[in-house]
């Protein structure tokens, strides 16, 4: 019997209508490729294991889903350009799906490259850390006022707090301003990251 991660199910539950049947096609179809897969949640999306490593992935946005091998290259092919995260474009609608003929052997390729323990193709960029972020002195009054609040702020990576301070910044109006900021010190005192609702 499939085994099948609760967080999968919630996921898909809360996805937009149009790709809820577009997931759940997508999970019997690896399902039916690979009994043993393994579901888990990677990056806050679907995610397939199979020996040891990812074998493909699968994700909702707002107006489309997406599908997507781990190593795409080596799946799909060299001269298939990837289409953002997916392996397959933008699927809005069931019939946007490759048909099961096609993809049972492409998931079935994806498995033999993890059982012999082959890399994705082509070397990873290296990326230059960004350095941490400043907070404005508004947001850092704000900050200062809640010890809870600046000690989760500090406790983040840079990143997390840069997700702050982008929002925070981005603000055009000042009264726009002062609620993001007013917000982001209830989260933060909660200890929540600026994007917790999607985690």
């Amino acid at each position: 019997m499939a085994r099948h991660d609760p967080r999968i199910d919630a996921y898909i539950a809360r996805s937009a209508e149009f790709a809820q049947p577009i997931l759940e096609k997508l999970r019997g179809i690896v399902h039916e490729a690979c009994p043993q897969v393994e579901e888990t949640i990677k990056w806050g999306m679907p995610t397939f294991v199979y020996a040891g490593g990812i074998l493909c992935g699968m994700a909702a946005f707002k107006q489309h889903a997406s599908f997507g091998f781990w190593k795409h290259a080596l799946v799909v092919g060299e001269g298939v350009p990837r289409d953002g995260m997916g392996s397959f474009g933008k699927m809005t609608r069931l019939a946007d799906i490759p048909p099961k003929k096609q993809l049972l052997p492409l998931i079935r390729k994806a498995m033999k490259l993890n059982e012999e323990g082959v890399k994705a193709a082509g070397p990873r960029k290296q990326a230059t850390p960004r350095p941490a972020p400043q907070p404005p002195a508004d947001f850092l009054a704000a900050l200062k006022k809640q010890r809870k609040a600046l000690s989760a702020f500090e406790g983040f990576s840079p990143s997390q707090q840069r997700e702050y301070v982008e929002w925070v910044t981005e603000a055009k109006r000042e009264d726009t301003r002062q609620r993001r900021i007013a917000q982001s010190v209830e989260w933060l005192v909660e200890g929540k990251p600026r994007n917790w609702k999607y985690m």
